[in-house]
């Protein structure tokens, strides 16, 4: 690479007296300064590409998906390897310096939604990459010139997220200036420019914010719940970004076109939920009806799971006997045709990066802290219908006499007095299968997985089993954080890193800033 630069750079001086024959700067085909509109598009892409990367290890940690398909399912790492960079990459490559960029052109054309989008994508990536990453860079990123980047800690990453949300806020309800809905609409490829879903997505933002520090003095329940009812309000305002689905480059990751999940299967723990073992303790006792759209059963009409690290749910011993996330275990579906994939994996389906039913989950668990038991039913009770009806758009259609029944269910607590914390979680935890990769994580982390919170409360017991043998670099402790990206931090900017730790080779057990008192 380094004889390339040098031959481009003598080039450039042989050229530097022939202007119309090499300036860029005033090539048409290669602009300097492109627009706002043009820059936005893909953006929503770049979200969707690094959650939907990533999850094919951190799916395993979480235990969405199993088949003993890599070291996500045993709490493990890859060395000298981008593998688990991919959200570290859309935060500082795919969005970074575009944002700014979106910035400074909607400034100066006094578009201020611009401005408010590019801020909104800002604080989510920030605090999408902190929550996966830790300790990352913020007050030295894209600074021009600089090659090394020293880390903030996640406490100052927290509220600078807080901070930029809130710009975002203002600058989506000024009404001065040039921007207008019609303008932003052309680019807004998931609010089609309406400020007002803009404006309820950064207050999601500041509830997933508020949501995490539950292990902190300064946590408090009721700025959660104020959040969440500025938030979004129904399944209308979820943010889902758009896969044509035609070709494997604009089809959905997860589908059958990039068969990205061949080997992958559903996991005893949803298989659990669904079916009523979690949250009644009895096997088959409640069928949820979002069943049939979520997983498939067995050839044999058993519905089966793997169990972590292993690809065997005990009765079977053949992983490829239970189906993978796609609901085949071939080239068809279980109905006959074409193998197009089921719920969040079919090819033209969106990908959800904020959904109502999660907020609702979110404003349980604050009230229910809260002791506003009432209020926390209320909301749990929400997030269920919500994913339900969410859940049946993308499928079969569930039938209000199979949901009422349900809802009416053992798996659902029907008085505020009866509901747990657990009640909660373990429906958040289902409702957000399939997407909400890193927030899940986020839950499992603050409550210490099966230790508990600090003050006791532990929603994952009997539920969330670890492998039964953890990653060697592990120490037997869980993974709590995933590594900065190989590429650009560990060759560029190692030293950096060795000032937080992240040289050690357990690193990546060490537990985040929000999951400690």
């Amino acid at each position: 690479m380094k004889k390339i630069y040098i031959v481009l750079f003598a080039l450039a001086i042989s050229f530097s007296g022939c202007k119309k024959y090499f300036d860029i700067n005033t090539d048409p085909a290669t602009p300097q300064n492109p627009e706002s509109r043009t820059l936005v598009p893909p953006l929503f892409a770049q979200m969707e590409r690094g959650v939907q990367f990533d999850a094919r290890y951190l799916g395993g940690t979480i235990q969405y998906f199993g088949g003993a398909v890599n070291v996500g399912e045993t709490h493990g790492w890859i060395q000298v390897s981008d593998a688990m960079g991919e959200i570290w990459r859309t935060c500082y490559y795919g969005l970074g310096a575009n944002l700014n960029l979106i910035i400074d052109d909607s400034q100066k054309k006094t578009e201020w939604n611009y401005v408010g989008l590019a801020q909104s994508l800002k604080a989510w990536s920030f605090q999408i990459t902190t929550d996966y990453t830790g300790e990352i860079i913020v007050k030295q990123a894209f600074e021009p010139n600089r090659f090394v980047f020293d880390y903030d800690s996640q406490e100052d990453v927290y509220a600078e997220v807080v901070r930029i949300a809130n710009e975002s806020i203002n600058n989506f309800s000024r009404t001065d200036g040039a921007g207008t809905q019609a303008k932003l609409a052309v680019a807004d490829l998931v609010y089609q420019g309406d400020a007002s879903k803009w404006i309820k997505f950064n207050y999601g933002l500041l509830a997933r914010n508020a949501s995490s520090t539950i292990n902190k003095a300064s946590y408090d329940p009721q700025k959660v719940i104020d959040y969440v009812d500025k938030a979004l309000a129904s399944n209308a305002d979820n943010f889902l970004v758009p896969n044509n689905g035609n070709i494997s480059a604009d089809a959905n990751f997860f589908g059958p076109l990039r068969s990205n999940l061949a080997s992958y299967r559903q996991t005893r723990i949803i298989v659990g939920l669904l079916d009523g073992t979690y949250l009644t303790g009895t096997a088959g006792s409640v069928i949820d009806p979002r069943r049939n759209n979520m997983i498939s059963p067995s050839q044999d009409g058993v519905y089966r799971g793997t169990n972590p690290g292993v690809g065997d749910p005990g009765t079977v011993t053949n992983k490829n006997q239970i189906p993978n996330p796609w609901g085949s275990l071939g080239s068809a579906n279980p109905g006959g045709g074409a193998n197009t994939g089921k719920y969040l994996f079919k090819d033209k389906a969106s990908f959800p990066i904020m959904t109502y039913s999660e907020m609702q989950f979110l404003k349980a668990e604050a009230a229910f802290r809260k002791g506003d038991l009432q209020t926390a039913h209320t909301a749990y009770l929400n997030g269920i219908s919500a994913s339900i009806d969410f859940v049946s758009a993308l499928g079969t259609a569930i039938t209000t006499a199979e949901k009422t029944a349900y809802m009416g269910s053992a798996s659902v607590k029907q008085t505020p007095a009866t509901l747990t914390l657990k009640d909660i979680m373990l429906q958040k935890y289902l409702a957000l299968y399939g997407y909400g990769f890193v927030e899940t994580w986020t839950d499992l982390r603050k409550y210490n997985y099966i230790t508990g919170d600090a003050k006791g409360n532990n929603p994952y017991v009997n539920t969330y089993f670890f492998p039964t043998s953890f990653y060697s670099d592990n120490g037997g402790k869980p993974a709590q954080r995933t590594r900065p990206r190989y590429n650009s931090e560990y060759i560029w900017n190692l030293e950096a890193l060795k000032k937080i730790g992240a040289d050690k080779i357990d690193y990546h057990t060490v537990p985040m800033w929000f999951s400690q008192p």
